[in-house]
């Protein structure tokens, strides 16, 4: 059965689904879901292009990142990172390549659901079993003895499917994930919200019903709008999953931070640019059908809603310690540092066609295409701690 007929079997035995539900199946069913089929993030015959796969650039800046939070929690040993829809493994890549200080202390740990992304995984990295990232690993001396951890063993990389069970003392990085979390939607109605649902006809076209929204999602949708004036007709999307994902990441990190970096806006903006522009769907490299058209064969983002996510970590635990555009960030971690440096190298190197040279001198691309306010360099990046 394909998934558009599994999905049009679900609602007529169930009835109206939410756009979320929808959403879940059109994007991680397997084993025809998008994100089971999809090319994934990259240039020549990608779908979609994400920071790390801009260059080297954007992870040798998160390494530098990272060596902060790992200085500000007192340089733990170990220091585990968790990056949550690590795709092929680029950015954990690059953040190893760049050699940060914070090395021989770290434990990295890639989560991905695809099962065809992780396995591309080992193509650019040494994976290592899930135990000897998050536990003790190594005897002491006796062997009778229970296993301790091993300092200065790091870097250990490993892969799961999910968020790992445990505590950590670290950092959680997601970059580009939270846009693919489900969202409801929701519509201003005259006396408070009514919720968008998916329905099918007779031919097994998808379309949408408008019902009244339940109470717990309508309150949940008075957390997007906050204080925004929201006129009737206009719709906002309620990331229902993204409070339940900063829950687990709560779960996760017993110290340390996530580092979150995501398209999104505030509900005036939302409400101003309209469903069209915050709810978009990507096939190609480029922009695809209706979002209710072709299920698993294009993307469906959605901007992150800032004033929910606020309240969705301060609910969690955590508390909001940065909140800047992408290209602020990266100028303040020294991306024009490096460009500088790669300038030099290139100049040193150009007459006798060095790689290295070649590699210096696309800093400079690298750099524009990751700080252009149009592009990525506009996405949000939201530093929470606990």
């Amino acid at each position: 059965m394909t998934l558009e007929a599994r999905i049009a079997a679900r609602i007529r035995r169930e009835g109206p689904i939410s756009f979320a539900d929808f959403q879940t199946m059109a994007l991680y069913d397997e084993p025809d879901g998008f994100f089971a089929t999809c090319a994934g993030a990259g240039r020549s015959g990608a779908d979609f292009i994400t920071s790390p796969e801009v260059g080297s650039l954007f992870g040798a800046l998160v390494a530098r990142h990272l060596d902060r939070v790992w200085r500000r929690l007192g340089k733990p040993d170990p220091f585990v990172i968790v990056e949550a829809g690590a795709g092929r493994g680029k950015l954990a890549s690059d953040v190893l390549r760049s050699e940060p200080e914070c090395a021989t202390a770290l434990r990295y740990v890639l989560v991905e659901r695809s099962a065809r992304l992780r396995a591309e995984q080992r193509e650019h990295l040494t994976l290592e079993p899930v135990d000897e990232t998050l536990g003790p690993f190594a005897h002491r001396g006796d062997p009778d003895e229970p296993l301790e951890v091993v300092p200065g063993a790091g870097p250990i990389v490993s892969a799961l499917d999910d968020l790992p069970a445990a505590a950590i003392e670290g950092a959680l990085i997601a970059n580009e994930l939270l846009d693919n979390l489900p969202v409801h939607l929701v519509e201003r109605s005259s006396n408070g919200w009514n919720e968008v649902r998916v329905g099918v006809d007779d031919d097994g076209r998808f379309g949408e019903l408008i019902v009244p929204a339940p109470a717990d999602l309508a309150a949940e949708a008075d957390h997007v709008a906050a204080d925004a004036d929201v006129p009737e007709g206009a719709r906002l999307p309620v990331p229902s999953a993204l409070r339940g994902w900063l829950e687990r990441a709560a779960m996760l990190l017993n110290r340390g931070e996530v580092l979150l970096v995501d398209y999104a806006d505030d509900a005036h903006g939302l409400t101003q640019r309209g469903q069209k522009e915050w709810l978009r769907t990507y096939a190609g490299h480029g922009r695809g059908a209706t979002p209710l058209e072709a299920p698993g064969r294009q993307d469906i983002t959605c901007d992150v809603p800032l004033e929910h996510l606020r309240w969705a970590a301060g609910g969690a635990g955590f508390v909001i310690t940065g909140e800047v555009a992408q290209a602020e960030w990266l100028h303040d971690l020294g991306i024009d540092e490096l460009v500088a440096a790669g300038e030099e190298i290139w100049r040193a190197g150009a007459h006798i066609g060095d790689l290295a040279a070649v590699a210096g001198r696309s800093r400079a691309v690298e750099a524009g295409a990751l700080t252009d306010p149009t592009g990525l360099g506009g996405h949000r990046v939201l530093i929470i701690a606990r």
